[in-house]
Parts: structure tokens; sequence; C-alpha cells
């Protein structure tokens, strides 16, 4: 399968550190937070790999290559002018095929083992759900969550005494969607990821999965620090 990660964000909670380094390219243990995501699906089995990139895209290009020193093949979409996440992917579909993909958060770090992906890809395929999401909990800079999570499908927040906030998950950054579901965005146009959830799970048609492992939002230099251990 192919998986693509994200890293056309402007990155601004992150300022100054992006203001010369794109958000991916920034180290976390040693290494850009983008390339754990590139060794992992490469373990994982998964080597073509689709990159979006807007705010000093050329970094990213030159820092990378073609993938081929990580054992990947990585091709880029570049966008000029970030695109948020759905505009992003829609813009790149010409290179993601028509089978179910992956998509990952350039920024993030986390330990989700990616060996998953493929099998839940499959699944996806078979049921004719549009997405499949990793879910994580919430932390604390997100206290109030994004979506609830029953029987391994994915439903709108609800808080009440039968359905208490615990209940309520962190949507991740980590994904898998049918092409389809980005196919009436006019390519080249800007477009959030949310509506389209929220759209697709009022019609029961994403399913999910509760990650308990390491998971970090490395979106502000205190974060960074925290992830680095300093």
């Amino acid at each position: 399968m192919l998986a693509m990660l994200l890293a056309a964000g402007r990155g601004e909670r992150m300022r100054p550190l992006t203001d010369h380094t794109p958000k991916p390219l920034l180290e976390a243990g040693g290494k850009p937070l983008i390339v754990w995501h590139i060794e992992r699906l490469v373990r994982a089995g998964i080597r073509e790999i689709v990159i979006n990139h807007a705010h000093l895209g050329a970094q990213i290009e030159s820092s990378l290559g073609d993938g081929s020193r990580f054992g990947a093949h990585i091709r880029y979409s570049a966008e000029g002018t970030a695109l948020e996440t759905a505009g992003g992917i829609a813009y790149a579909l010409p290179l993601l095929g028509s089978e179910p993909f992956a998509v990952v958060n350039g920024d993030i770090y986390c330990d989700y083992d990616f060996a998953h992906l493929p099998a839940r890809a499959a699944a996806l395929q078979a049921s004719g759900d549009a997405a499949h999401l990793v879910l994580v909990n919430n932390p604390p800079q997100h206290p109030n969550g994004d979506f609830g999570l029953t029987d391994g499908r994915v439903t709108e927040p609800v808080t009440s005494v039968l359905s208490p906030q615990s209940s309520i998950l962190t949507f991740s950054g980590i994904g898998i969607y049918q092409p389809g579901l980005f196919t009436h965005i006019p390519r080249g146009s800007i477009a959030p990821l949310a509506p389209l959830l929220h759209a697709q799970i009022a019609l029961g048609k994403v399913s999910g999965e509760h990650h308990r492992g390491i998971w970090v939002d490395a979106g502000t230099p205190e974060r960074l620090a925290e992830l680095n251990g300093q």
C-alpha cells in the first residue's frame, strides 16, 4: 500500500524554529520527526511514500531525496501554498492510486505499529467504509478530544452519565482513506479534513481503533523540548 506524509504546514506555533526549518524536519531523539515515520513505514513493508510540502519545501526534498537511503521510494506533491489536509490529499491523488492509502501527520511522534496498516486498509476496502482513524488518549493541550469510539466505530463525541468524557478520544493524525473521499475537491483548492470526517461519521462510514502507546503532537517548542527530554 501507499502512505502519504503531511509536511506542508507553516508551523506557526513552532516559530521561531520553523522560520528557517520545516516543522517535519525538526529533530526528536537525534533525527527529524518525519524520518521516524519513513523508517517505521519501511520496516512495516510500506515503501511507496508521497510527501506534500509548501513552506520551505525545497529543504524537505533536499533532505530526504528519493528515499532510497531509507529503502523507500518517495515522491513529492509540491503545493506552493498549503492547501490544508483534505486539499493537500486531493492535490496528491494522482500519486496515490485507486486503493485505500494511509496518511500520517509529519509533525507527530508515535510508536503506532504501521505493520497494522495493510490489514486495516484491506478491511476498509471490504467494508465499504470511507475512513479508518487511529485515536489516542486526550493530551493536556486537547482535553476535550475529537471523537467517540464504540465497538470499532468512530462516533461524534457525546458527554453524559452513560457516555463519560473519558470515552472521547483525540485523532492521532494517522488514518486510512478511500480515494473517493477526496475526488469531489477541486484540485488546488484549500479544504480541511474535519468536515469530510463528520459527514462520513454521520453515515456510519468511519471505523477506528484506540492506540494506547506513545503519541506526542510536537506542535510547540515546549512540547518538542519535552519530547527530547530537555
